[in-house]
């Protein structure tokens, strides 16, 4: 597998909270060689469209993102242009957006609800993908005065979608099929900072502790058959002691912006762990 120059690495099109696109020369340092790069959590695909392996598989358990990949790898060029029509004038103002919002939240899987997925995600505020306890999206409007197309972006995610497979299921069941050559990239939801303070918060997420103890498990018995696996998350105490039987840990401070103004933004420490034989 080939390292990218900075210069040379591929924006996702879709914005993401806690995307990688900035830890991508981080990330790809460590990846191990391979046929087949496996993400249990996909996300916006950045380290996807910048890694160089031979095949692809991408998971979530967001049916609505998987829908939004799976369409564009099929439709392309067809539904580029059918994603474009929403990003006119006409559809950048609070009364359409809340109107499309309602509707998305009626809609079955398809074409159009993977457009509008595309819509919100550049009209949404801050790019956020929420959903409340029914399940309906809820992400307010964003106020953005020319929300950005993201043509050129999805023409090379279509390209890099070739070698792909998309699929909506759980970090368990992705992980259960892989093999000897294969190499796993997994960037699950963050541990909160203070396990007392944040519990309730993190809990809404429906990545639980235990979850978070699992996949360390997981990672360690995959690396004893071979297959390594790369995780990263926030360093934190109990970060530590999850991982404590992984071969490598790399702790490094990460710009975060939790906050409009300038006097909210700080650094964190990220941690990447890698799991080999």
């Amino acid at each position: 597998m080939s390292v990218l120059k900075p210069t040379s690495y591929q924006r996702p099109f879709l914005k993401w909270a806690g995307g990688k696109f900035r830890l991508l020369p981080r990330i790809l340092k460590v990846l191990p060689e391979g046929n087949k790069l496996i993400e249990p959590f996909a996300g916006s695909g950045a380290l996807f469209l910048n890694a160089d392996y031979d095949r692809y598989l991408l998971a979530d358990i967001n049916p609505d993102l998987i829908d939004v990949f799976n369409h564009l790898k099929k439709g392309k060029t067809s539904f580029i242009d059918y994603c474009a029509q929403y990003f006119t004038d006409q559809y950048n103002n609070q009364k359409t957006f809340y109107e499309l919002r309602e509707h998305f939240n009626q809609l079955k899987p398809g074409k159009e609800r993977a457009a509008l997925f595309v819509y919100f995600n550049r009209h949404g505020y801050n790019g956020l993908c929420r959903y409340n306890r029914s399940g309906g999206f809820n992400v307010p409007f964003g106020r953005y005065k020319k929300p950005y197309f993201p043509a050129r972006e999805m023409e090379l995610f279509a390209e890099k979608a070739k070698r792909a497979e998309f699929r909506c299921q759980s970090f368990s069941k992705t992980m259960a099929h892989t093999r000897k050559g294969n190499v796993i990239y997994c960037d699950p939801p963050y541990l909160p900072w203070s396990l007392t303070a944040n519990f309730t918060s993190y809990s809404q997420q429906e990545f639980s502790l235990d979850n978070q103890r699992e996949l360390a498990l997981e990672a360690k018995k995959l690396a004893k058959r071979d297959v390594p696996v790369v995780i990263s998350n926030h360093d934190t105490d109990f970060a530590r002691l999850i991982y404590a039987k992984a071969k490598d840990l790399q702790s490094f401070p990460v710009r975060r912006f939790i906050s409009c103004d300038g006097a909210g933004r700080n650094n964190a420490q990220e941690l990447i762990v890698v799991y080999r034989k």
